[in-house]
């Protein structure tokens, strides 16, 4: 790989157009999923709009952006309103309380799973022990509920238990089921060879998958040279090399040997398999580095298997997906919480057309970059703020109380406002 080169200008011309467009949507997701966390922390779930100001950060917004007109872009999942005393509020509207208690149903049904997967990961790690600091990265791309540091490490002491060491707490694993030190590779081999037998883990020879956008090419040229994206007999050679399986001991490889970086593409592929989307923010893999024995630089070797892997640059963090799981945009296989985000999109005002597609830059993460026009399905603007009657004007939702000294939900304001 050139020296010198950022990630961009090393692999522009290798970029999938329908992974780009499924990276802009999950973003999209993700900045709504946020806003919803945060009310769903709030008493009744409402709060003084400006108080959500805080999350511009994590929202990506610039100025003159404004979280305000972030939520009022979504009218179907988050109702805005002003008392007597001009305080805007914010609240989730009756369709996105239905979805947040749809959702937590569907984490405690996904719970064992993720559990399996959790003790999956420790079985792989060198010390059978992993932070929960770093774990927590994973909590929504694993399907891990909103409690998981406080209820839900405690729920599986079978599995795993939550030790405190001096640099922080971490799970570790109770006890090694053999039945699990299977990898997903091994598992769709051992379904179509009709082989059900676990046997323990030592050196693999079975090829990843690999997929390529249509009409794609392995080269291209450049001022009169030829620069090879795939290099055909280096692929065919690196699929033949037998690997040791992430769930076998790894302490004895040479860094930089072709066994070492094919284990490290064989941990990567597991790690993505129990991903909901199969697809992970790059930092939250390169914080293990350590723990599963991978390479320093696991970009370079990211890219360097592209095909198996794609890396997505769209905005300031990068993404990698694990391709064999998409057709075009979508998952071939969607499991019910990545069925509840789709839910979520549907009601956001995402029109599904990215603007820009050919462009990488950090204004990608922008307000308006996400959303079609006006972005606005069903609202007006300013014009759709509420006015209803308010005993307080005070911006702190302790001491708020609405009209008549009676409790009221957000979803019924509409029955008190005027215009």
């Amino acid at each position: 790989m050139t020296r010198g080169r950022s990630v961009k200008d090393r692999s522009k011309k290798k970029r999938v157009h329908a992974l780009e467009v499924a990276t802009e949507r999950w973003k999209v997701l993700s900045k709504v999923l946020t806003v919803v966390d945060a009310l769903k922390k709030e008493e009744e779930h409402v709060t003084p709009l400006k108080r959500l100001e805080i999350l511009r950060p994590q929202l990506g917004l610039v100025k003159p952006h404004k979280v305000a007109h972030f939520v009022r872009r979504s009218p179907h999942l988050f109702e805005v309103c002003r008392d007597s005393r001009g305080v805007i509020w914010a609240g989730l509207s009756p369709k996105a309380e239905a979805l947040v208690d749809e959702e937590a149903r569907l984490l405690e049904e996904h719970s064992p799973t993720a559990a399996q997967y959790v003790t999956k990961m420790l079985m792989m790690s060198v010390d059978r022990r992993l932070a929960v600091d770093k774990i927590a990265h994973f909590r929504r791309d694993m399907g891990l509920p909103h409690d998981f540091r406080t209820r839900w490490v405690h729920m599986f002491p079978e599995q795993f238990r939550a030790v405190r060491l001096e640099d922080g707490e971490y799970l570790e694993l109770v006890s090694w089921n053999p039945n699990w030190a299977v990898t997903e590779l091994e598992k769709a081999a051992a379904a179509s060879a009709g082989d059900a037998n676990a046997s323990p883990p030592g050196q693999l020879s079975l090829p990843f998958p690999m997929k390529f956008p249509p009409n794609f090419t392995s080269y291209y040229r450049f001022r009169g040279k030829a620069h090879h994206y795939v290099k055909t007999g280096n692929t065919e050679q690196f699929q033949k090399v037998t690997y040791l399986s992430p769930y076998a001991e790894a302490k004895g490889l040479t860094p930089g040997s072709p066994e070492f970086d094919k284990r490290a593409v064989a941990v990567m592929h597991e790690i993505l398999s129990f991903m909901l989307e199969k697809r992970l923010v790059t930092d939250h893999l390169t914080h293990f580095r350590r723990e599963f024995v991978m390479p320093q630089k696991l970009m370079r070797l990211l890219l360097k298997h592209y095909g198996i892997f794609y890396v997505s640059e769209r905005g300031k963090r990068l993404s990698v997906f694990l391709t064999e799981a998409y057709d075009g945009t979508e998952l071939t296989e969607k499991c019910p919480l990545v069925q509840w985000r789709e839910k979520v999109l549907q009601l956001t005002g995402y029109r599904g057309t990215i603007k820009n597609l050919g462009k990488f830059s950090a204004s990608s993460d922008s307000e308006e970059f996400l959303f079609d026009g006006d972005g606005v399905i069903g609202g007006d603007g300013d014009e759709s703020i509420l006015d209803i009657e308010s005993e307080n004007s005070d911006d702190t939702l302790g001491d708020c109380s609405i009209s008549d000294d009676s409790e009221m939900d957000l979803g019924d304001i509409k029955e008190f406002c005027r215009d």
